[in-house]
């Protein structure tokens, strides 16, 4: 796991070289660079593989004319380098090496072969070609532009900007879309021009200019007729390998246990698969309705791990927040990036990879979304003033609470769903700012230049190209393309990387991912159970009260934290809000319903708080 940075065009060595430097925390054993005519390439190390010199970066092949810069780990390296060792000698013990000679041996056909997480560029100094992937999955990130006859990529947005002739512009339509989403959704970001290269994709250079974009690998949902107790059996191997090659490393490695049933899955995999006690590693709030520390601890005990944890109190809270905010490359919403943030520092201590449990609820619809989906109807054929209608009659009979996922945020969040067509109710249920907010948000001339006025025009993108799907389909889908990459897994990458770990993700492994996409919608969605099979699964594995019990996310008491704690920096902040862009009455009104306790509006507040920090820390133009 590393960062990489790179250019071919109009650059320099300095300008490299500041660009990696910007993001040696994702590789502090070291940084490099190698700059040739009008092509330079940088990397920076965290060493998990091979520790020696021989595993730097940018690496060559032996004959000089390939040169790659990668991030990530492919898992099974092992397997194609025994498939590649009749043909070529390799001189290290890296994944790296594999990669350039898979190069060599299939061009941009290696795509169909390499299984793991990454993002790597690879440059032919004979042909002048330069090749830039991205996995499958899009669990390692990759920035990219092309100006002043320059295409510059890095693994982070805050390198590119970096270079000068970058003009640092506000996309006032990603922030149209941020506002829906929480996050900005691939391929934009919050600069204008800066682009996010979509996940399972791959680009081919010549000089500066892009050839082509190919999308090399896609979900794709087929019939497969199994029996469900050979289904099982199959899913069980499948974890069981998956967790296997995630366990591959030359240094300390752990298991992320918030005592939930995928990151408890992911343990007792690890554990099985382990002759040492595998450390585990947890943290807890002193509000017991955010709290699962006992149930990990459970856990650990049954499984006989080494347990670690920590609790996260408001204070900690407050620093966290100056430690992570500043270095986001956007804004980005989701408050549980602050107890990952304190995971990964708590868990650097002991180890420097780490196991976790993402991808479960979006492969297997794990999300009480999906749930949500049986009572829909007649809902979905109201009319918008009878949804306003009902939110305002809650707001007025159901009791106001700052709980984790209490009543009233349950059946608001639900009525929401219903004020976009249908194709957009999972991303209203899961979002902030709903399409009548956004017009009462945003200044009069702003939303005038919106010709996306929703935001959503994404989700409906997803669902039309596959029209001939079941909803149900569409609807995974859409999940792992946008909630997946750009929430999920970017929080994942920044939490982690910006305290020099690695995580790994076994329930994104290429053959599990495709396995439960083969399989029939109630395999994983048995009416009012998600993640069906994986229950079944590990029935006779784990504790029966840890796979049954309600799902409660990674979250943070954060309406209550707004309210106190966090309550002065809130105000200062949104006061600061651009008026070019914001409407500061409604921002006011926001504040003192939720202060009053008239509404809990915990996620309006916190996104709006994240991108005018953003913008403020940043120096944006708009």
């Amino acid at each position: 796991m590393c960062g990489i940075a790179g250019y071919i065009g109009n650059c320099n060595e300095n300008i490299l070289n500041s660009m990696i430097q910007n993001i040696k925390y994702r590789g502090p054993n070291g940084q490099h660079f190698y700059v040739k005519d009008d092509v330079g390439f940088a990397h920076a190390r965290l060493s998990i593989l091979d520790l020696s010199e021989q595993g730097n970066q940018p690496m060559f092949n032996k004959n000089g004319n390939l040169m790659i810069t990668f991030n990530g780990e492919i898992y099974n390296y092992l397997e194609l380098r025994q498939k590649l060792s009749f043909k070529y000698t390799f001189v290290t013990k890296t994944d790296t090496e594999v990669l350039l000679y898979m190069y060599t041996e299939y061009g941009e056909n290696m795509l169909e072969y390499v299984h793991g997480m990454f993002a790597f560029a690879i440059h032919d100094f004979d042909s002048g070609i330069t090749f830039i992937a991205r996995d499958r999955l899009g669990e390692k990130p990759l920035y990219y532009t092309n100006t002043d006859n320059t295409f510059l990529f890095a693994s982070e947005l805050k390198s590119i900007i970096l270079y000068p002739g970058i003009n640092k512009k506000l996309n006032l339509f990603a922030i149209n879309e941020y506002l829906t989403f929480d996050y900005i959704p691939t391929p934009n970001t919050i600069i204008n021009n800066i682009f996010k290269l979509e996940p399972a994709t791959y680009l081919i250079l010549e000089k500066y200019k892009i050839l082509k974009k190919v999308k090399y690998w896609s979900h794709s949902f087929t019939n497969n007729n199994i029996k469900f107790n050979t289904a099982i059996s199959t899913f069980d191997n499948l974890l069981n390998k998956s967790v296997s090659k995630c366990l591959l490393s030359d240094v300390p490695l752990g298991v992320f246990l918030s005592g939930g049933l995928d990151s408890s899955t992911i343990a007792y995999y690890a554990q099985k698969n382990s002759e040492k006690k595998i450390k585990t590693f947890s943290i807890g709030f002193d509000d017991k309705s955010y709290n699962e520390s006992d149930f990990a601890i459970q856990v650990s005990k049954y499984l006989k791990t080494e347990h670690y944890t920590k609790v996260l109190t408001p204070k900690h809270t407050l620093e966290l927040i100056d430690e992570i905010l500043p270095n986001l490359d956007e804004p980005f919403a989701d408050a549980s990036i602050i107890p990952t943030y304190f995971l990964s520092k708590f868990a650097k201590e002991h180890v420097d990879v780490a196991l976790g449990g993402d991808g479960s609820d979006e492969l297997l619809a794990g999300y009480p979304t999906f749930i949500s989906d049986y009572f829909k109807y007649p809902l979905s054929k109201s009319p918008k003033w009878f949804i306003n209608y009902l939110i305002k009659i809650t707001d007025q009979l159901v009791p106001i609470s700052d709980k984790n996922i209490s009543l009233d945020f349950k059946i608001k969040q639900f009525l929401k769903g219903f004020l976009g067509s249908e194709n957009q109710i999972h991303q209203l249920w899961l979002g902030s700012f709903d399409p009548l907010q956004k017009r009462d948000i945003l200044t009069t001339e702003m939303y005038d230049k919106l010709i996306d006025k929703s935001g959503l025009n994404i989700i409906d993108q997803y669902f039309e190209e596959n029209r001939n799907w079941t909803n149900f389909q569409k609807n995974i889908y859409t999940y792992m393309n946008t909630y997946l990459p750009d929430d999920i897994l970017y929080k994942v990458d920044r939490a982690s990387m910006l305290n020099s770990l690695e995580v790994r993700a076994p329930f994104l492994g290429t053959e599990v991912i495709e396995f439960a996409n083969s399989l029939p919608k109630n395999y994983k969605l048995n009416f009012l159970e998600g993640k069906y099979i994986l229950k079944k699964t590990m029935e006779n594995k784990l504790p029966k009260n840890i796979i049954y019990r309600n799902k409660k996310g990674f979250g943070i008491p954060l309406s209550n934290w707004i309210k106190f704690e966090l309550k002065n920096e809130i105000i200062y902040i949104l006061k600061s809000a651009p008026k070019e862009i914001f409407n500061q009455q409604y921002i006011d009104q926001i504040l003192k319903d939720h202060f009053s306790n008239k509404r809990n509006n915990r996620k309006l507040i916190w996104n709006l708080y994240v991108l005018i920090k953003y913008i403020n820390i940043n120096k944006l133009d708009f």
